[in-house]
């Protein structure tokens, strides 16, 4: 199932009765339940990779992986508060967030990135900064730099430490899965 995620998302096409409810974006059942088998491997990878480290909030740990081990792609865990970078099949680096709060909650499924920007102000909210945003929905939900606490508090967006979100800007590029799961 997990190969099976990567590979539509990859592709940027639809098979098996999954069908894009948004540009980029896959929100079916299926593509939430692969979202969210994602996000389970990656709370495995992270022991595998960092050890038994639990992460306070706005802390982060990442590792070099060579180029040539494949393609990057974020994972997000809404359960967990946390989000993850792969290259190929091994986990970069992984650090807490905070996602949209119960009112403004951030889209589930599998997205990519539509457009990036080193920094945005919201046109929805007050002029807010957005440092190092990627967007991955066009109704301007991204990952972007901003406040990260123990709980979801963003309005859909998902937050990340500022130094992470830089170092993750200039890692991916426009077209990277992004796998947001429950």
């Amino acid at each position: 199932m997990k190969q099976l995620a990567i590979a539509l998302a990859l592709a940027g096409t639809c098979a098996l009765s999954i069908v894009p409810s948004r540009a980029g974006a896959l929100e079916t059942y299926e593509a939430i339940s692969a979202a969210t088998d994602a996000a389970s491997q990656a709370r495995m990878d992270m022991i595998d990779a960092f050890g038994p480290k639990a992460l306070a909030p706005g802390q982060y740990v990442w590792r070099d992986v060579p180029g040539n081990a494949g393609s990057e792609r974020v994972v997000v865990s809404l359960a967990d508060q946390m989000a993850y970078l792969y290259r190929g099949n091994t986990l970069m680096a992984a650090t807490t967030i905070s996602s949209g709060r119960d009112s403004k909650p951030t889209p589930t499924g599998i997205f990519s990135i539509l457009a990036k920007t080193p920094m945005y102000h919201s046109k929805k909210y007050e002029n807010a900064a957005m440092p190092y945003a990627q967007f991955f929905d066009p109704a301007g939900i991204a990952l972007h730099a901003g406040a990260v606490a123990r709980e979801p508090m963003s309005h859909g967006c998902v937050h990340l430490p500022i130094a992470f979100a830089k170092k993750l800007f200039t890692t991916t590029q426009v077209g990277t899965p992004v796998y947001i799961g429950a």
